[in-house]
């Protein structure tokens, strides 16, 4: 505990002491009166002569500390930490089975999420296709994180894997790649970063790159929670790429898989309605940060408490306050 004012704690010291002398000499004084007099047989030592007048006096030193201004760290819970919004930017997002298109919805109710969180997450994006692409740094400017989200085009294939890597990459400040066939993955390097989390907005449909569930277990080890959103349905549409027609679904086997290694959950989005209620869904970690708060007003209460309960006591045993 610290003291905006410490000088007044020796001013309370001072004080109370002067007022516990001051009572102790007042009752001597009273006694030796009451036995001047022949009336000495009245003279207590009982709990109802001096228990009014010990509160009125406890509640000086209290007040007085309250008036120190004292503070005290204490862990506040908050939300707070990184969220990286990966997009999945293949072709296959294009498909009008979410309306208007999936990549659309997905980066309408992104943009939401965005706005609906405290300055106290850092937001950034990051689109993947064939290849994964930071597009905005994490930052506490959430529009520079919409605008980032605005930019976002259709075009190429999935690597999900990629997408994980390069997530990881940005939060740890590090590289980060699969290990080469034999050989052991060094999480130690990562560090741990429980407050982060991964958003991936996809159908699902992965056509390469590394091992999705492998960079997922790799996000895992360091403490990063990956959470994922199934843009599309399952019945599907139809997309043009280069003059020919692919039929496109929502895959969730993959989408769950991953979310479930690193402790996330999936959330499937089958239309444009559901996926804006699906980011509003999104489980964000609760963290804590040491902030000081002020304990002036409860001493002074206590200070209240102790006054008033010596008046009453007074007023009832003995007839008057003082």
């Amino acid at each position: 505990m610290t003291f905006t004012y410490p000088i007044v704690l020796a001013v309370a010291v001072l004080l109370t002491g002067a007022a516990v002398m001051g009572y102790v000499a007042l009752q001597r004084r009273r006694t030796a009166a009451l036995k001047a007099t022949g009336f000495g047989t009245l003279v207590g030592g009982g709990l109802r002569r001096h228990l009014p007048y010990g509160l009125l006096l406890a509640a000086l030193p209290v007040l007085l500390i309250g008036l120190a201004r004292p503070q005290a760290e204490l862990a506040v819970p908050r939300v707070s930490g990184t969220v990286l919004l990966a997009f999945d930017i293949s072709n296959s997002m294009a498909a009008t089975d979410v309306t208007p298109t999936r990549l659309e919805a997905a980066q309408t109710a992104a943009s939401r999420f965005v706005d609906e969180q405290p300055d106290t997450v850092d937001v950034g994006v990051l689109v993947f296709g064939d290849q994964a692409l930071l597009t905005q740094a994490p930052t506490d400017d959430h529009s520079l994180a919409t605008a980032a989200i605005n930019r976002v085009k259709a075009s190429g294939g999935t690597s999900l894997g990629q997408a994980i890597l390069v997530g990881l990459g940005t939060i740890t400040g590090k590289p980060v790649s699969l290990p080469e066939d034999g050989q052991t993955a060094d999480t130690g390097d990562l560090g741990y970063w429980p407050s982060a989390t991964i958003v991936v907005f996809s159908d699902g449909e992965n056509t390469g790159g590394p091992d999705a569930e492998a960079a997922a277990e790799l996000a895992a080890a360091a403490g990063v929670r990956i959470q994922t959103v199934g843009v599309g349905t399952a019945k599907g549409a139809t997309v043009e790429v280069d003059g020919y027609q692919l039929n496109t679904a929502l895959d969730e086997s993959l989408l769950t898989e991953v979310a479930q290694v690193t402790g996330g959950s999936y959330q499937a989005a089958g239309d444009a309605d559901t996926l804006n209620s699906t980011t509003e869904s999104i489980d964000l970690r609760l963290t804590t940060k040491k902030e000081p708060i002020e304990l002036t007003a409860g001493f002074a209460g206590a200070a209240l408490l102790l006054l008033t309960l010596g008046g009453l006591l007074g007023t009832r045993w003995h007839g008057r306050i003082v």
